[in-house]
């Protein structure tokens, strides 16, 4: 399930990092399980893939409950938060 949300955390994204030309792309293939206006989930084997959409996603046929899909996305990172490494005690 964290991996689910982590997709779709992911997907949120993936219409202003489409731009970048070194982002990397992939992508998954699975039937539909559920499709909503601002996500679609895919059965990967065992497991559920929620990914993110928006209004800005490009869908091409019909996309129901049922249907085979291959969703190409990207991942970026939303936010970052780093601190400073631990010393070590001798």
């Amino acid at each position: 399930m964290k991996f689910s949300a982590a997709l779709v955390g992911i997907a949120l994204l993936t219409a202003s990092t489409s731009l970048a030309a070194d982002t990397k792309t992939y992508q998954v293939t699975g039937p539909v399980l559920e499709v909503r206006p601002d996500a679609v989930v895919v059965q990967k084997g065992k497991e559920k893939w929620e990914i993110a959409r928006d209004k800005d996603t490009k869908v091409t046929g019909d996309l129901k409950a049922g249907s085979k899909v291959t969703i190409m996305y990207t991942m970026k990172a939303v936010s970052i938060d780093a601190k400073a490494a631990a010393l070590k005690k001798k």
